[in-house]
């Protein structure tokens, strides 16, 4: 087996076979990762910032999510067409450009108006991101398909969790402009994915190499169209249920905390930390588990099995809350890698399309549900809203019809 050579350029040389799991090419993704979602979880984190100074309802706080997210998942699927038929090697850093403006302009908006037009450049530069880094961490994965998407989604939820103690301890004390010297990590992350670029161009021949014996790309061929259709069906529907619970939780778990227990700003800011950072814990567990066992049997884990926590969750006080939303957190991260790995192999040599599509919709329909959310908010309750979002994830259920990918290798 060849190994890898730096050139003088700083891209790694094309000397890397099918088989190789190339960790330096996933460990930059899953930091870039890191640094991307650091970026954008610092919208929701100013939310209750943003809601005082512009005196925002919650519909208005939901249609901030939703015009971020809109325009992150609108795009995804198109950029993964897009890119399987023509890859762009340094897409990846070019998005991260609209990132860089996205925070500039939050960090100076002085209307509402603006910060929607800010975190709409900061979702661009997501929808960009998202499925090109999904197909390279596939290509860098040696055939270890599940490891490389969770290593990968984990950096993304560590990043995730970072934004509300980042709010806590440098946006809410110093104010909403601080916002700004977090396009310095911006730069970071053009940097690293300007080098993550190379070595993708350098290694095009991984982009559409044959399946290798084992893996189970050909054993799903043998379904009919119907069977995948009705799989593709079931998947998103999980992904219905994940993310629109998730959405509650990463939007309106710091105002149901101040609403229920009164607690402060910052105390809030704090235990969603704990939520986020436990989502980001459980984030890994899910690839690597479903490498082994099966990704059928880790959806249902992940997603029916936290139904129980979820449907306690609005009858408990704020110790249990607290200690229910990191189970909830930990258990329900894992769902996803398995459900993009499992979509993935049923619809072999569209992994940027199959990407960018599972993480679009993810996208699209948090930032829906969050609208839909906040404006239940206004018309009933905070509390209300979590009672009813208990229900989502029995959803899960579905998980029964889809065919066992494994039996069939």
């Amino acid at each position: 087996m060849k190994t890898i050579e730096q050139q003088p350029s700083g891209s790694v040389a094309a000397a890397v076979s099918p088989q190789q799991t190339v960790f330096p090419i996933l460990l930059a993704l899953s930091f870039s990762h890191l640094l991307n979602d650091t970026m954008q979880s610092l919208i929701p984190s100013i939310y209750p910032m943003v809601k005082d100074s512009f005196r925002l309802s919650f519909s208005q706080i939901g249609l901030i999510t939703f015009t971020f997210q809109i325009s992150a998942s609108v795009l995804q699927p198109l950029v993964g067409l897009y890119t399987d038929k023509k890859p762009q090697p340094y897409a990846l850093a070019t998005g991260m450009c609209f990132t860089l403006l996205g925070l500039v302009s939050l960090s100076l908006a002085n209307s509402f108006h603006l910060v929607l037009v800010s975190v709409a450049l900061i979702g661009v530069g997501s929808a960009i991101f998202h499925p090109e880094a999904s197909r390279i961490a596939r290509m860098a994965s040696g055939g270890r398909h599940g490891m490389a998407q969770s290593l990968f989604q984990v950096g993304g939820n560590a990043g995730s969790s970072l934004g509300p103690l980042l709010a806590a301890l440098i946006l809410l004390p110093y104010g909403r402009f601080q916002v700004i010297w977090f396009s310095l990590v911006a730069l970071l992350a053009i940097i690293i994915l300007s080098r993550v670029g190379g070595w993708y161009k350098n290694n095009m021949h991984l982009n559409f190499k044959k399946p290798i014996s084992g893996e189970g790309e050909s054993s799903v061929l043998k379904l009919s169209k119907g069977k995948i259709t009705l799989s593709l069906g079931i998947l998103l529907l999980l992904i219905f249920s994940k993310y629109i619970y998730m959405a509650s939780l990463s939007s309106y778990f710091t105002f149901y905390l101040i609403d229920k227990f009164g607690v402060s700003i910052q105390t809030s800011q704090i235990y969603l930390f704990a939520f986020l950072f436990a989502v980001a814990a459980g984030t890994f567990i899910g690839g690597p588990v479903g490498d082994r066992i099966g990704r059928k049997y880790v959806i249902w884990i992940s997603i029916l099995g936290v139904a129980p926590f979820a449907l306690a969750l609005p009858y408990v006080n704020l110790f249990w809350t607290c200690t229910l939303s990191i189970i909830i957190g930990l258990v329900l991260s894992s769902a996803f890698s398995a459900i993009l790995v499992y979509a993935q192999e049923l619809i072999p040599g569209k992994v940027g399309m199959i990407a960018g599509l599972f993480f679009g919709f993810a996208f699209g329909i948090a930032g829906i549900g969050s609208a839909i959310l906040g404006n239940l908010a206004d018309r009933t309750s905070i509390e209300y809203v979590f009672w009813v979002c208990s229900f989502l994830p029995l959803i899960g259920l579905l998980t029964g019809f889809l065919p066992n990918l494994e039996k069939k290798k």
